[in-house]
Order: structure tokens, then sequence, then C-alpha cells
């Protein structure tokens, strides 16, 4: 079964290379994921479109790290605001990675890939000040403070 990968799989390749893998394993796994999709004369069209969305995404080096560092350290105040149950201050669920990298965004800084984003426990069910911290390269991690609250 030929096949485009839309996300990065382990042992088999990155967004946009074009995979043959046994029918089981692509219609089984790798669809129904959405880490691929099949290989047609259309979805080929798309790969360079998935390719230049991976790179905008991708950091690009020791210096970009270190400037995806400096401009989330620089960000004045992220705040994320999520519901609570009662006046306890107590979370309605979690604060999970996808949420961070989305305050981030928000507070006019970089986009950054929510598997990046490491949380100080498995995820945040509290307000309040968290100490939170992105690994944008293997020697540059970005910290910062993530101040939840209420609604």
């Amino acid at each position: 079964m030929k096949l485009i990968l839309t996300a990065d799989v382990d042992n088999l390749g990155v967004p946009g290379d074009t995979v043959e893998v046994k029918d089981g394993y692509g219609r089984n796994f790798l669809l129904p994921c959405g880490l691929a999709i099949v290989a047609t004369r259309g979805a080929e069209k798309q790969v360079e479109g998935i390719r230049r969305a991976q790179e905008a995404r991708q950091v690009r080096g020791l210096e970009h790290a270190n400037e995806l560092k400096q401009a989330i350290e620089n960000l004045a105040a992220v705040t994320l605001t999520v519901k609570t149950a009662g006046g306890s201050g107590k979370l309605f669920g979690s604060v999970t990675p996808a949420d961070v990298a989305g305050a981030i965004k928000a507070a006019g800084g970089p986009v950054v890939d929510k598997r990046s984003v490491e949380l100080p426990k498995a995820h945040i069910k509290a307000t309040g000040k968290h100490a939170v911290s992105v690994s944008l390269h293997p020697d540059v991690t970005a910290k910062f403070d993530l101040d939840v609250v209420g609604a």
C-alpha cells in the first residue's frame, strides 16, 4: 500500500514522505490515526504543502532555538483562562500541553509544538502560577510561568 505521511512516524519517515507499507499496517494504524493519507494524484500535489507546514514548525538549529527561547522568556505574561469547579480553584478537567502551546501563541509568542511542552506534572489541575518549560533543542530549554485563572 502506497501512503503519504502527514506526521512523523518512528522508523518510517517524516511528513510528506511517500512510503510503501503492508496493507494491514496502513489500513489499521496509519490511516485511522491520521498519520498518513492514501497516495493519489491529488494527494501528491498536497505533499509540498505538508512539507512547507512542517518546515515552518521545525526549529532550525541552535541559533534559531536560542531566538525562540528569548522570545518565550521575554513574554510579559502567559495567561490561560479555564473553567473552574466551584470556588476552590480546582479545574473542570486539566491543562494539557496543547493548551499551553495555544496560550504561548495567544500571548504573542512563537508557535511551539505541543510535544515539546513539559508540564510540572502530567497535567495542571488547579489555578495559580505554574512553572512550565519548552524543550526547543536538545541543548536549549525555555522556562516561564504560566498563570492559570478561572473563568
